[in-house]
């Protein structure tokens, strides 16, 4: 009986990361086919995608290694683009058992899938995330090897799938709770103004990425509780 629920919730994790899966393929690609073109060995590539499972975490790592540059510049760097995670798995930490499952396979879409789930088992964790993973470490092997032989305008596009996916992966939550909604909007609003505004257009993607999810989510919680008090 027990053998029998784990083995349902790792087959529904890996149902539910499917539309993940296929969407880090096609982002992937894009990355494999990159990294072979700046002089990395397919090898070399896959790996990159198997220890550090962070799409724009491993582009701009490209750059740095193939630059020749300091460990402490793409720690800084790693660190910059990614620190968002680190919020995100204190948020998800409350709901997944096993930690050290999440500390390496936290990711965007992992992260917006597993915040719409009561609770997060590790079994429905794990095969959540090992379809998506698998899904990734494909595209970048597929995106090495064939990679030069798709056009550039091709490989291209399909990182927008990657987009179109996330936003697919929010709208139910969307459709349950008007206020996440405004939650969105305001995250997108703030975000928007990281990017036209002088002077803080000129922080990093990463930092500007996690003050907006903060900022949205705090400023969220504390208007919509009020409401529900007084409601």
């Amino acid at each position: 009986m027990y053998n029998g629920h784990v083995m349902k919730e790792i087959k529904r994790g890996m149902k539910n990361g499917i539309p993940i899966a296929l969407g880090y393929l096609s982002v992937s690609f894009s990355f494999g086919a990159i990294a072979v073109s700046m002089g990395f060995s397919v090898m070399q590539s896959v790996l990159i995608s198997l220890f550090n499972l962070t799409s724009a975490g491993q582009f701009a790592s490209l750059g740095i290694i193939a630059g020749q540059g300091t460990y402490l510049e793409m720690a800084i760097v790693e660190l910059t683009v990614n620190i968002r995670y680190a919020f995100m798995s204190l948020s998800l930490s409350q709901k997944v058992i096993y930690k050290w499952l999440l500390s390496f396979f936290i990711t965007d879409e992992i992260f917006a899938l597993s915040m719409l789930e009561e609770n997060v088992s590790r079994t429905y964790f794990f095969g959540l995330a090992s379809i998506s993973t698998a899904g990734w470490m494909l595209g970048t092997t597929l995106g090495a090897m064939l990679g030069s032989i798709v056009p550039t305008v091709i490989s291209n596009a399909l990182s927008i799938a990657l987009y179109a996916m996330f936003i697919a992966i929010i709208i139910p939550g969307m459709k349950k709770d008007k206020n996440i909604i405004k939650v969105v909007a305001l995250a997108i609003i703030i975000r928007s103004g990281f990017y036209y505004l002088p002077i803080i257009n000129q922080l990093s993607s990463g930092f500007a990425m996690t003050i907006s999810a903060l900022t949205s989510a705090f400023i969220g919680a504390v208007l919509f509780n009020k409401g529900e008090a007084h409601g």
